[in-house]
């Protein structure tokens, strides 16, 4: 992943998947092509008023996930997808690659029993061959499609 297109991905599903289950609408920014930080600034700041305001009260209604609180679809959905794109950011920048090990832990237990409804969905790539005694983050990416070896040669 390059930069931008992290940035353009997380600007652009959550507002549609999120109108599609409430009928609320975030407010967008520039496109992450022209500034990403104010693209980016723009939807963060969206998502927190939205969790903040009383819209956070709004029905949750999606076809494929069923219905619950609209904070707990957002910690579900987005924050897990920000999280792991988090490494995509730091590999496309050349930062610090490290994910917290009890969030890569509760991620990948939730997601293996789902396995095969995530590869269906085309949101995941195919599972990426990972030693054996791998560490959770190692696993976690493999998981998801990354290479996380790559580049470490």
């Amino acid at each position: 992943w390059r930069a931008r297109d992290v940035v353009g991905h997380l600007v652009e599903w959550f507002p549609d998947f999120l109108k599609s289950a409430t009928g609320l609408v975030l407010d967008r920014g520039p496109s992450p092509e022209e500034d990403p930080v104010a693209a980016w600034q723009v939807h963060a700041d969206a998502v927190q008023r939205l969790l903040d305001g009383p819209e956070a009260a709004t029905p949750f209604r999606h076809p494929m996930v069923g219905e619950m609180p609209l904070p707990d679809a957002v910690d579900r959905f987005y924050t897990s997808d920000v999280f792991m794109h988090t490494w995509d950011l730091a590999r496309a920048t050349g930062q610090d690659e490290r994910l917290d090990p009890q969030t890569c832990a509760d991620l990948l237990a939730g997601m293996a029993p789902i396995e095969e409804l995530m590869r269906s969905s085309g949101q995941y790539g195919p599972r990426v061959p990972v030693p054996g005694d791998a560490d959770v983050q190692t696993r976690l990416l493999g998981f998801i499609g990354r290479d996380p070896l790559r580049g470490r040669e």
